[in-house]
């Protein structure tokens, strides 16, 4: 019987990420936070019938592979010229001042002294509040009518290009986490991903182009596109010394100008993830979220850390619109709007307690702040948008839908 018992596992995720997800999902918060209370229930913080297993951890990689691989393959390249070097600019501080602040939280709790080790542990606490998770701002601004304006666009632009500089540092701190390493290996090594991504990449998008046009929807493309992410994240890994996330990612980017099939292979992918590996990722984080050994000094972490989660992306996004020349109330509104964190940050924390970057104990810590910030940034997203004057950009740009990467479990 015990043979058999990933099955009961596997049935019992299923069937409870979905209730919880509806449950979330009707009170207006992002399904993920629901799939991440399933696995809390499950795990041993909660009724304690489900542990971690080989199987799980697995399947609960694949589904991380996967979910990159979708964030990649919508990202639009279109969007990113149009509102570019704005973008550029609120990404990039949007990235390195939450690294700054919520790294240093980490360090003055945690930090044995000034070191190698103690410097790239907060470094990877601060990776993890880097990227943002845009689809729940874009639902925001959806249902109020501003997903149009100069705000919204340039809120999925900067969302798409700190997601980007996200996982480009994230690849060199995972490089430089091993101290035996050398780190002008770990720069050659990164600087060789992407000479081969680049190489890889044209000669993949030229045979998907041609591909694209003799077979258009069929069914073999999405096999072949899927084939390929996992060829790149392997080599990712074993090659370069850099996350398997980040060739999947890239490999996501490769194929987001194939225009014949990108919507058909975004759509196969996106259903066989969400349909079974995304809520064992999902849920995973939610069985390794061991509450019985959190204390008062964690608690205390938790809330200074959810702290400067918020501030830092307010300040750091605010300010780069601000100097792009927006106006106070927009540049505030895109701070607000950047603040939310979801499924990218879990898949970075992930690794960095896959990699022995994060500790354990301020685990239960991190998953708290992502879920906060989830929480709060649609209520302060609709408090800044609705004292904020009408702009010139209400019409100026397409709507988007959000991306599938924050499909509904």
């Amino acid at each position: 019987m015990g043979a058999y018992s990933y099955l009961l596992a596997l049935a019992l995720i299923l069937l409870f990420t979905k209730i919880f997800g509806l449950m979330t999902a009707h009170v207006h918060l992002p399904q993920v936070v629901g799939a991440l209370l399933a696995g809390i229930l499950l795990g041993p913080s909660g009724i304690g019938i489900l542990e971690q297993s080989d199987f799980l951890t697995k399947t609960a990689e694949i589904g991380v592979i996967m979910l990159m691989f979708i964030a990649g393959i919508d990202t639009d390249i279109n969007e990113l010229k149009h509102t570019g070097p704005a973008a550029c600019l609120i990404a990039t501080l949007g990235v390195f001042v939450p690294i700054l602040g919520c790294g240093g939280v980490y360090y003055l709790f945690f930090a044995d002294g000034f070191n190698y080790t103690s410097v790239i542990k907060s470094a990877f606490v601060g990776i993890v509040f880097a990227a943002t998770s845009v689809s729940i701002t874009v639902e925001t601004l959806n249902e109020m009518g501003k997903l149009k304006t100069r705000v919204g666009t340039t809120l999925l632009s900067a969302a798409i290009i700190d997601d980007i500089i996200g996982i480009v540092v994230l690849s060199v701190l995972s490089a430089m986490g091993d101290r035996t390493v050398n780190p002008g290996i770990v720069v050659l090594k990164i600087l060789g991903f992407f000479v081969f991504t680049g190489v890889v990449g044209f000669v993949v998008y030229k045979i998907f182009k041609k591909i694209s046009v003799d077979h258009g929807n069929s069914r073999r493309v999405a096999v072949w596109a899927l084939a390929f992410c996992f060829i790149m994240s392997y080599c990712a890994e074993r090659f370069f010394g850099v996350a398997d996330i980040t060739g999947a990612y890239f490999a996501g980017v490769i194929l987001c100008n194939v225009t014949n099939s990108r919507r058909y292979v975004a759509k196969k992918v996106t259903a066989a993830s969400y349909l079974v590996f995304s809520p064992v990722f999902f849920a995973s984080i939610g069985l390794k979220t061991d509450l019985s050994g959190i204390t008062a000094n964690i608690i205390v972490f938790a809330l200074v850390l959810a702290v400067m989660a918020v501030i830092t992306k307010i300040v750091g996004c605010g300010l780069g619109a601000k100097v792009c020349k927006m106006s106070s109330h927009e540049s505030l509104a895109v701070g607000v709007g950047m603040v939310a964190r979801g499924e990218v940050a879990l898949m970075v924390a992930q690794k960095g307690i896959d990699s022995g970057n994060i500790d354990p104990k301020v685990f239960p810590a991190i998953v708290l702040c992502v879920v906060v910030a989830a929480l709060i940034t649609p209520i302060l997203l609709k408090l800044v948008i609705s004292h904020e004057k009408p702009s010139d950009g209400e019409n100026g740009a397409p709507q988007k839908e959000p991306r599938t990467a924050a499909a509904k479990i």
